[in-house]
C-alpha cells in the first residue's frame, strides 16, 4: 500500500478567513517502509502571514516572497499524492487548506480540475487515532513523540517536511512498528531485537529436549473424539482422520 505522510504550514488558522498554504512537506511510504521519495515546497501565499502563525513555524513573509504561488506547483503536488492514503495529524485542518487552494485554482483555471482530496485519496487522521488509543491524554505530535520515545530534539519550530518525517515514525510506532521483523539476535544465544515499534522480541537459547510436550489425558482424548464424531455426522467426513499418527475413531470411514 502506498501512503503519503503529509503536513502543511499556513498563514493562519482558517482558510475561510482568506488564509493560505505556505509550505507542504510529505514523505512516501510503501508497505510500511519509507522509500526516500519526498515532496517539499514553500509557497508564496500572496498575502501576509499572521504573527501568531509565524511564532509557531518561524516562516516569514520575506522567506516565501520569491517562492512560486500554489497554481505553479499544484500539478506536481497532485501527482505526488493522488491515489495514495494520506496520513495526517489533524487531517481536517490540512485537507481543508489543500481543498481551499484547489478550489481557488479550479475557479481560475476551469479545466482540468483537481480535487477534492477525499475523492481521490484515502485519509487517515493520526490525531483521531491517538485520541481513540489514548483517551484523556495529550495527543499532540510532541506528546506522542515523548510517549513512544521518538527523538525530536532537533525540532524547535514546526516545519512541514520535518513534521511529516516525525509523524511517519509516530505512525509506525502507534500501529505496531515495522512489519518486517528480524528474529536474529546478537551472537551469544539469547538476546533482544527491537522491532521498530518499541517492543523487543526475546530469543531464548534452548537445548534439544528442554521444551516439554504436554500430552492430553484420557478425558481430553474422549472429548476430542466426541467432537470429531459430531463433525462426521454433520459433514459426512472429518479431515482430522487423515492426519498421520492420529488414531481414528471406530466410526471413521475406511
Amino acid at each position: 500500500m502506498r501512503q503519503i505522510i503529509l503536513d502543511t504550514e499556513t498563514t493562519g488558522i482558517d482558510p475561510k478567513d482568506g488564509h493560505r498554504l505556505i509550505e507542504i512537506g510529505a514523505v512516501e511510504m510503501v508497505n510500511r517502509r519509507l522509500t526516500g521519495n519526498t515532496y517539499h515546497q514553500y509557497i508564496n501565499p500572496e498575502r501576509d502571514i499572521e504573527a501568531e502563525a509565524m511564532a509557531v513555524h518561524g516562516i516569514t513573509n520575506e522567506r516565501v516572497a520569491e517562492e512560486p504561488v500554489f497554481a505553479e506547483v499544484a500539478d506536481a503536488f497532485w501527482a505526488f499524492i493522488e491515489g495514495a492514503e494520506l496520513v495526517i495529524h489533524n487531517a481536517p485542518f490540512d485537507v481543508g487548506f489543500i481543498d481551499h487552494e484547489l478550489g481557488l485554482l479550479n475557479a481560475a483555471r476551469g479545466e482540468p480540475r483537481l480535487g477534492p482530496v477525499a475523492d481521490h485519496c484515502r485519509i487517515l487522521d493520526t490525531l483521531r487515532m491517538a485520541r481513540d488509543k489514548h483517551p484523556g491524554q495529550r495527543n499532540s505530535l510532541d506528546a506522542l513523540c515523548k510517549r513512544y520515545e521518538i527523538e525530536n530534539g532537533h525540532r524547535v519550530l514546526h516545519g512541514a517536511l520535518l513534521d511529516s518525517e516525525i509523524l511517519a515514525d509516530v505512525y509506525l510506532a502507534m500501529t505496531g512498528g515495522q512489519t518486517a521483523l528480524s528474529l536474529d539476535a546478537a551472537a551469544g544465544g539469547e538476546g533482544e531485537v527491537d522491532n521498530g515499534g518499541g517492543m523487543a522480541i526475546r530469543r531464548l537459547s534452548l537445548s534439544p529436549g528442554q521444551l516439554r510436550v504436554q500430552a492430553p489425558d484420557e478425558a481430553e482424548l474422549a472429548a476430542h473424539r466426541d467432537k470429531l464424531t459430531r463433525i462426521r455426522e454433520a459433514a459426512g467426513e472429518c479431515r482430522w482422520d487423515g492426519l498421520a499418527g492420529w488414531p481414528a475413531s471406530p466410526e471413521a470411514p475406511g
